[in-house]
């Protein structure tokens, strides 16, 4: 598939390293490249001890902790709603581009309900317009509540499969940005009682270990379903992933491996590892 090669691409120069580390049996190379993939230093050691510096056993062992967070994104209701939540240039207005893409075939509806950036708005509609998705719009300063109130009556009443809310890029240390993530969610549940029915986290995947604190935020305080690891294609830090997956014990549903609205596979733990070690 032609997105699996542009992540193996954008990993090349991280494979290479691995190659010669393997040929020559450096020990301490492997070490090197694999803190500097922000594995972690534990994580790394250990994942040493038990493979012996051998590129099949090594594969093997990351295969086996990543597999943990394959699962397929499912849709158990009509609408299904998807909040998506992030830090600014995490990848998130992106991300719901590209999954409004993806399922467009099931009807897709956006709520613009990031209403402190006027640009964030804006630059959604671009990528509806992009994409043919419907969405409903908003306006810097405008009750981020009531657009989803009005994004859920419009799909109920007009037969939509998915609701994509978008939401402020927050800081977790933002306790009204995390507040009004809350009023969202309890917005979605008065309308549609299971709903927001997965809490999608798009995580940079750049940002390395930063980016995983930032998450732990996230999932203390608004409950967290699934991941989306976005800018996989273009860092030498794609070993964050590890981590991402024994912290927080979460669905990795998707990767995105460009800019361009097709740049998203579901997450596949084989894949990734061949990607990464060869």
């Amino acid at each position: 598939m032609l997105q699996w090669k542009r992540l193996r691409q954008g990993f090349l120069s991280l494979r290479r390293r691995f190659a010669r580390a393997f040929s020559s049996g450096d020990r301490d190379e492997l070490e090197e490249i694999l803190l500097e993939a922000d594995i972690g230093v534990e994580r790394a050691e250990s994942l040493l001890a038990d493979s012996k510096g051998e590129r099949e056993r090594l594969a093997e062992l990351i295969r086996g902790i990543l597999e943990k967070a394959e699962k397929p994104f499912e849709f158990g209701a009509h609408p299904t709603v998807v909040m998506i939540i992030g830090t600014n240039g995490s990848g998130k207005t992106t991300t719901i581009a590209k999954l409004a893409a993806l399922w467009k075939n099931r009807k897709v509806l956006i709520a613009a309900a990031d209403t402190y950036r006027d640009a964030a708005g804006l630059q959604l509609e671009r990528w509806a317009a992009r994409t043919g998705t419907d969405i409903v719009s908003s306006v810097q300063g405008q009750d981020a509540g009531a657009v989803v109130y009005d994004a859920l009556k419009k799909a109920l009443s007009k037969d939509y499969g998915v609701v994509l809310i978008d939401t402020a890029g927050r800081l977790h240390t933002r306790r009204d940005l995390m507040a009004e993530a809350e009023k969202i969610r309890r917005v979605a549940t008065k309308l549609i009682p299971e709903a927001p029915h997965e809490v999608l986290l798009v995580m940079d995947a750049s940002t390395g270990q930063n980016g995983l604190r930032q998450a732990q935020g996230f999932y203390d305080a608004i409950g967290v379903t699934g991941l989306v690891i976005a800018k996989l294609d273009g860092t030498c830090k794609a070993g964050v992933v590890i981590p991402i997956v024994e912290r927080f014990s979460l669905p990795i549903y998707f990767i995105g491996v460009g800019e361009q609205t097709g740049d998203i596979v579901p997450f596949c733990a084989a894949k990734f590892t061949r990607a990464l070690l060869g």
